[in-house]
């Protein structure tokens, strides 16, 4: 039985998959290894790379027209910069995927014959002795690429460089490489302490491509496979949410079908429908799971190339953004952002993950407890929360703040953590942020009764979040705050509605800065809490 792929290459015979080769620009590709051009195709981590790869190998040797082959040269990684056992990882890559995928043996033996060359002239070299013995000419896709560090990638992209003049005839037609990064966005530190851009030691690029994510009709068509394989009803109101979700990023789109129809044991048989709220249970486990790719993203927030772009986002607001145009290329080429039509993280998964996970030690220190602030009817009782929190903030926010790598949105995070750790594993909670807000919006659902779950009685709180910065108003930041907040509750169809305003004035007292009031705005009446 066929299931959602979330590890490795997708096989058709064993996964539900899109067409991988209609998920890349095929007549350009084809236009590209016809005109003899070496090029980049990049894209975020498991979105498709390798499959694509791997497909358009078979597709090209098919055809009958070139001799292509696909190697993973990852394995030269743990080399650094050690030329020598660099390339004889990418070397010994190249023969045994020879054997394994074009049935080409003859390679091994010339490799055993010449093991002893100089390491820097040792791939030329091969690829040279291949392309002119091969009955058609040769087109090499490497992937893995941007995984080489140091004098290990100089060697290899030099090497590829010196046998470029000599294709067809002497070296091969066309070659990919392929990666996470474009191959402009590599800072190859050398032994001897220099920084060598990609772009300068690899110039005869044609052209970079990038894997896009699925379409919102492909990410549907996915998971309809599951449905026609097995007759299981799939709910269509899932669907805008999945997109929503996911904007068509594979593995999210994979992971949440796996997670809906395998891990959830009971979906296991087909006569379950997938409904809306098992998916919204499978996408609430998914984000807990912290699972290698969600992990790998967050790892990313940690690069000083990152952490601009990230938080300015989770601030609203772009103060003190001080990033180049290369960087936040380089944080849309790892699939964290989008840039168009306006810069915002990427999907609402990555938008709920990346608070979640920078505020994950203080979730784990919080000592507040969930019975805390429940009521006889299991309700949250979210002044008695919120007043929890404005102390909690007084005793703890100069340490606290300290901690986080991202001190700009410092005390939106820390609400968030103490949120987190209330409502864990009885509650969910939804962000709303981005560049041009000026302000967090949170969306907080609680079930009130256990065993009906979502499906009875919910508690929805909206707590919007502001800042109030030095020369600001607190009048006017507060006025619009109560409109903002009034307007998002009716959105979300919430019960109860608050406001919270960090004041971050240099020179107020916590006496000044610590209160609470009520606003009416329309029909609505707005608690509003400054910290």
């Amino acid at each position: 039985m066929k299931k959602f792929n979330t590890a490795g290459p997708s096989i058709a015979a064993d996964h539900y998959l899109i067409d991988p080769l209609a998920r890349i620009d095929l007549p350009e590709i084809e236009t590209l290894i016809a005109d003899k051009r070496y090029f980049v195709l990049h894209a975020p981590r498991q979105t498709g790379k390798t499959t694509s790869l791997l497909a358009l190998m078979h597709y090209l040797n098919a055809q009958g027209t070139y001799r292509a082959l696909y190697a993973n040269i990852a394995a030269a990684q743990t080399a650094r910069g050690n030329v020598a056992s660099g390339l004889s990882a990418i070397t010994q890559a190249l023969v045994r995927q020879a054997a394994y995928y074009i049935q080409d043996t003859a390679l091994s033996a010339w490799l055993r014959q010449n093991k002893d060359m100089d390491p820097n002239e040792l791939l030329t070299a091969l690829l040279s002795h291949w392309a002119q013995t091969s009955d058609r000419p040769v087109v090499l896709l490497l992937d893995e690429v941007d995984a080489l560090v140091g004098d290990t990638l100089i060697s290899l992209l030099r090497q590829i460089r010196a046998g470029y003049a000599q294709r067809p005839e002497a070296f091969p037609q066309a070659m990919i490489l392929c990666g996470v990064r474009d191959v402009r966005d590599y800072r190859i530190h050398t032994a001897h302490h220099e920084i060598i851009t990609g772009g300068s030691a690899f110039n005869i690029k044609a052209v970079s491509l990038r894997l896009g994510n699925l379409s919102e009709q492909e990410t549907r068509e996915l998971w309809q496979q599951h449905q026609d394989a097995t007759g299981q009803h799939i709910d269509p109101a899932i669907y805008p949410e999945l997109w929503q979700d996911t904007a068509g990023q594979p593995w999210l789109v994979n992971a949440l079908g796996y997670e809906v129809t395998w891990q959830d044991r009971e979906a296991r048989n087909p006569q379950v429908p997938i409904t809306l709220e098992r998916y919204k249970a499978a996408r609430e486990r998914l984000i807990q799971s912290r699972a290698t790719h969600l992990d790998q993203l967050t790892d990313k927030l940690r690069e000083p190339r990152v952490h601009g772009i990230v938080a300015a986002l989770l601030q609203g607001e772009a103060t003190n953004i001080d990033v180049t145009t290369d960087d936040q290329q380089y944080v849309e080429d790892m699939g964290l952002v989008i840039t168009r039509p306006q810069l915002r993280i990427a999907n609402r998964i990555y938008q709920e993950i990346i608070p979640r996970e920078l505020t994950w030690i203080a979730q784990t220190r919080i000592t507040h407890e969930q019975p805390w602030y429940l009521d006889e009817n299991r309700r949250l009782k979210l002044p008695k929360l919120l007043r929890a929190f404005q102390q909690f903030f007084r005793e703890n926010a100069d340490a606290w703040l300290e901690k986080y790598d991202y001190k700009e949105a410092g005390p939106q995070l820390l609400l968030q953590a103490f949120l987190q750790r209330i409502v864990n594993g009885g509650g969910r909670i939804s962000r709303e942020y981005g560049l041009g807000r000026k302000r967090t919006d949170l969306f907080l659902e609680w079930p009130v009764d256990i065993q009906q779950g979502y499906l009875g009685p919910v508690q929805r709180v909206v707590i919007e979040i502001k800042i109030v910065h030095d020369h600001q108003s607190l009048d006017t930041l507060q006025k619009q705050g109560i409109t903002q907040t009034a307007g998002y509750a009716d959105q979300c169809g919430a019960h109860e509605a608050h406001l919270v305003l960090f004041d971050r004035r240099p020179g107020k007292t916590w006496e000044e800065r610590i209160w609470q009031s009520e606003a009416t705005e329309g029909l609505r009446t707005i608690v509003v809490w400054g910290v």
